[in-house]
């Protein structure tokens, strides 16, 4: 996942949500509930990715209360910037001296959540890239299961760490030995996706994992970034990354969608494709009736509206550069874990629209470009894709076009 992470994980480093310190002072010095409870896997699989260091962090506590959300996937565990084989949050901070984490992870827990942690991403030095071998690649990330007291983990293999064979072979090694040390331990590995569903270094992993003797509780790819355009193009790619499944493992379709997952992007991407919340809808019903054991996204810092809503047509670390509102596509995680997200309050009635022979704006409803209403007395034309935006904002990124009085 590009995601930004090596333009904007530096410069956007937000203090962390404080609404976590007072129920970490009550844990141990390990920073980890001693009594956490596992969720089902169902939620695990359905954890959106939250930077807790960088990109504006939000308050994990207010994204639950507004959607129903129960699990994280807090990203990123690399080698230390200075080389090494120990873990650390985003390189730079050792998991050993944690306390901010740990206090965003003890106020999850204390109002019913739990967490994931995700290893890896695109950019930085991975500890399978740092680490002599399988072995001490698992030994450094069971420090990180045992701190954390993790009942779920994501193995994120990309660039450029997947381009090195011995480093992916130290990576599914691991994720192998952490799997048979921790019974029950939940285990997904994400990779790129492409047309064809994943690529040369995304089929060479699978076929170390086949080497190995190891099966995760799902491969995900990312269907971003590399020309997708639209549900459409996503449920496509999926669909055949669920005929390379086949044919590495020997499965056949519906126990490959059992081993399948999907993690996207929420609004624009790096490469300036758009997913918007009607996409996200079409690949969730596709998920649920194909069976597949993952959906998720990255990541819940960009689940919000940018000022202006397009963000100028550019890609953001901390909102999603679509019109929205805050934690929409958290709902749709909620909803693959088989939740119903909480309703919102309905919006003040729009004011009549006097003699207008089109049908009146509602908030609810989604207009595409071309579409028109009514609303204050006026004609409004959507110039594209819209929902809950009000008509009357027509400056430069104004979405609606006044046609003038009914």
């Amino acid at each position: 996942m590009k995601r930004l992470r090596a333009l904007l994980c530096g410069a956007a480093t937000a203090a962390l949500a404080t609404a976590g310190l007072a129920a970490f002072a009550a844990q141990q010095a390990s920073g980890a509930s001693a009594d956490a409870t596992a969720l089902s896997n169902r939620w695990y699989a359905a954890a959106p990715y939250l930077m807790p260091h960088d990109n504006n962090p939000p308050d994990a506590g207010a994204i639950m209360d507004a959607t129903g959300l129960k699990a994280f996937q807090l990203a990123f565990i690399l080698a230390p910037n200075e080389g090494g084989c120990s873990p650390t949050w985003d390189g730079t901070s050792p998991v050993s001296s944690d306390t901010a984490v740990a206090s965003v992870i003890s106020a999850i827990r204390a109002k019913g959540g739990d967490v994931s942690v995700s290893i890896g991403g695109y950019g930085g030095t991975k500890l399978g890239q740092t680490c002599s071998d399988a072995a001490s690649t698992a030994a450094a990330y069971q420090q990180v299961i045992t701190k954390y007291q993790l009942k779920a983990i994501d193995f994120d293999l990309e660039e450029p760490e997947y381009e090195n064979a011995a480093a992916i072979a130290h990576e599914i090694g691991a994720a192998k030995i952490l799997q048979q040390n921790n019974p029950g331990l939940y285990v997904s590995v994400t990779t790129a996706g492409t047309a064809d569903g994943t690529g040369w270094f995304g089929k060479q992993m699978l076929n170390e994992a086949k080497s190995q003797g190891f099966t995760p509780n799902n491969f995900s790819i990312m269907p971003f970034d590399g020309g997708f355009n639209g549900a459409a193009a996503q449920t496509s790619a999926l669909t055949n990354f669920n005929s390379i499944l086949q044919s590495t493992f020997g499965w056949d379709a519906a126990t490959a969608y059992a081993h399948e997952g999907f993690s996207g992007m929420n609004g624009r991407s790096d490469t300036g494709e758009y997913f918007r919340q009607a996409d996200f809808q079409t690949v969730l019903d596709y998920a649920t009736s194909h069976h597949m054991d993952r959906f998720t996204f990255w990541s819940l810092n960009r689940d919000r509206q940018c000022s202006p809503p397009d963000n100028n047509g550019q890609t953001s670390g901390t909102c999603s550069s679509v019109a929205q509102s805050d934690w929409d596509f958290a709902k749709y995680s909620v909803k693959f874990a088989g939740v119903t997200p909480p309703t919102t309050t309905p919006p003040t009635t729009p004011p009549p629209s006097g003699s207008c022979t089109v049908a009146a704006w509602s908030s609810s409803a989604v207009y595409t470009a071309g579409n028109t209403v009514a609303y204050g007395g006026h004609t409004w034309k959507a110039k594209w894709w819209t929902q809950n935006e009000t008509p009357g904002t027509t400056g430069e990124w104004g979405v609606w076009q006044d046609l003038g009085a009914c």
